[in-house]
């Protein structure tokens, strides 16, 4: 008798295959069987109607923080994520001398939004080198398993201190040997990779580059060395790939004979530039070598409401006079005071460094009940306002007082340069491309891409209307066994026997998005975007239930993974 069966459910396996109607059988942590007719089970699901398809594999987020205190590492649990990749960008906890933490806070509260006390009260730095900190995330058990890479900038703050953040100097060669050295042994631990960030969009909170831009080929190749004498472990890579970067990048992965994988995104100063990116990443694939691009399904979107770490009046002297005021002070005084509105809403904005959102009204868009990832230009708060004979400034702060203050816009600020999601239909197609941008638990006040599994699924297999569409098998292969492939995780993203009992049974014609909201539940009552999902009727990890009906079940299979993993 099996543990579980999952009986007459459409199987979408993962590998691509046609679906099929059969049962899925579950033993232990394992698959046991996927055909017709299966032996009976302690425990049995009627799926008929429903898709069977494995657990999804979201390979970059940024739970570095968030996994050593939040056991279900929400939201990403919500959308059908059995396994976590994080420490991606150069940017995360470890290796970290004593007394030195602060930096680290400071550089992951400017590079991915996090705020600094919810970092300095929530993560207890127990540890100091980066097994170390492997072993201080093996240590909780949680809803999803978690893997965690090696970053670029907290290993060089670690061997150069202050000099390896201010970009004054270059390391010794002893240094350099140091962070090789430093780089085998997390790799041999069970880092899943090495990352660096080379984007000068990258600054910690105090307005510094991240440590890793300024880094040289002579580094570079020296961590590679590294890898190189691991034998294991992905380079992951964010960059602007300005004239001679990817060459400098691809020498490296080609030096550490390890694969190579590059953040791929469309922006708007030079919406062409991907595509050059992505045919250098698909020449190296002509030559046998392992590469390839990390690409998002949707529009990188920026969410902003009155809660919002930005929106169109962040920087306007009136709001900033109200920074000391709690959410529902400032929508009271907004909603008593005429006079305050109008000076928003018609008065001069300042000069501030997210003054591009007040003139972008032409790209921001209202976020309805059910959330619109493709939106059309004539919907858009400059349209609105042009409908309706008043200002973008009115009809925004109008949207962002609704629902009693909780209104929220979107602003697509990249891969959407223009107005549509076909440059990403190129994008998720190309065989050379991987999912791999949602940030999980990054960004937290301002954008709110975890949910991206899910919209994946439903805009691109169901919804989309401006363009073609894709099949649930593509889609469902390309987050699960292609994924989990990018970092050799060969024992899951695939219904057959002998994998890890990851699962997910979809009611797919509802599963649908939420609005997105703000909540304080993060430590000290810190503030972050979240997203929910419907649909979802059953998640399985390891073979244990931690979603049901769309809620989670309290269970925590979820452990640590230590490097690439084999089928067993």
């Amino acid at each position: 008798m099996f543990d579980l069966v999952i009986r007459n459910g459409t199987v979408i396996d993962g590998s691509g295959a046609p679906r099929r109607i059969a049962d899925v059988a579950v033993q232990g942590n394992r698959i046991a069987a996927v055909g017709p007719k299966l032996g009976a089970g302690r425990r049995e699901i009627d799926a008929e109607g429903l898709i069977v398809a494995p657990g999804f594999v979201d390979i970059h987020t940024h739970y570095d923080g968030q996994a050593t205190w939040d056991p279900f590492v929400t939201p990403s649990s919500w959308h059908g994520v059995t396994t976590t990749v994080f420490g991606n960008c150069g940017v995360g906890f470890a290796p970290v001398r004593p007394g030195a933490s602060g930096y680290l806070i400071n550089l992951m509260e400017g590079v991915e939004d996090i705020p600094g006390t919810v970092l300095s009260e929530g993560v207890k730095f127990n540890w100091e080198s980066f097994p170390d900190y492997l072993d201080a995330l093996a240590s909780m058990d949680r809803a999803v398993d978690v893997a965690a890479q090696l970053p670029h900038g907290a290993l060089r703050f670690y061997v150069m201190g202050d000099r390896g953040a201010d970009h004054a100097e270059v390391p010794t060669e002893r240094e350099i040997d140091e962070m090789a050295r430093l780089t085998e042994e997390a790799l041999l631990a069970g880092a899943m990779g090495f990352t660096t960030s080379r984007t000068t969009k990258h600054k910690a909170r105090d307005g510094r580059f991240t440590p890793s831009l300024s880094a040289r080929e002579a580094e570079l190749l020296g961590i590679a060395q590294g890898m190189r004498r691991a034998g294991r472990g992905v380079l992951q890579v964010n960059s602007d790939f300005g004239p001679g970067e990817f060459e400098a990048l691809d020498s490296a992965a080609k030096l550490a004979g390890r694969p190579l994988s590059c953040l791929l995104v469309q922006v708007d100063a030079q919406p062409q530039l991907w595509r050059e990116t992505l045919d250098q990443i698909n020449a190296v694939r002509r030559t046998g070598r392992v590469a390839n691009a990390q690409v998002g399904s949707r529009p990188i979107g920026v969410i902003m409401g009155l809660e919002t770490t930005a929106h169109p009046f962040a920087g306007h002297r009136a709001w900033l006079d109200m920074r000391r005021l709690s959410p529902q002070e400032r929508y009271a005084r907004l909603l008593a005071d005429a006079e305050l509105r109008r000076v928003l809403t018609e008065g001069q904005q300042d000069p501030n460094p997210r003054a591009f959102m007040a003139e972008a009204f032409h790209k921001m868009f209202p976020i309805g009940e059910r959330p619109d990832y493709e939106p059309d230009s004539k919907d858009s708060i400059a349209a609105i306002a042009q409908r309706t004979g008043r200002t973008p400034q009115a009809v925004a702060l109008e949207e962002m007082m609704a629902r009693g203050g909780k209104g929220l816009l979107m602003l697509p600020f990249e891969n959407y340069a223009y107005g549509n999601l076909d440059v990403v239909h190129e994008m998720i197609t190309d065989p050379g491309s991987v999912l791999g941008i949602a940030d999980g638990g990054a960004h937290v006040g301002v954008i709110c891409d975890a949910s991206s599994p899910t919209s994946l699924l439903t805009l691109w297999g169901r919804d989309r209307t401006r363009g073609p569409k894709l099949d649930l098998e593509f889609l469902i292969a390309k987050q699960t066994r292609g994924t989990a492939e990018a970092y050799g995780l060969m024992d899951r993203g695939l219904l057959a026997p002998g994998h890890k009992a990851d699962i997910n049974v979809i009611d797919f014609d509802s599963l649908a998005l939420k609005r997105p909201e703000v909540t304080y539940d993060l430590p000290t009552g810190g503030r972050r975007l979240v997203q929910r999902a419907s649909g979802y009727r059953h998640t399985f990890n390891a073979g244990v239930e931690t979603m049901q009906n769309d809620e989670l079940t309290g269970e925590r299979p979820g452990r640590l993974v230590r490097g690439a993993q084999a089928a067993k």
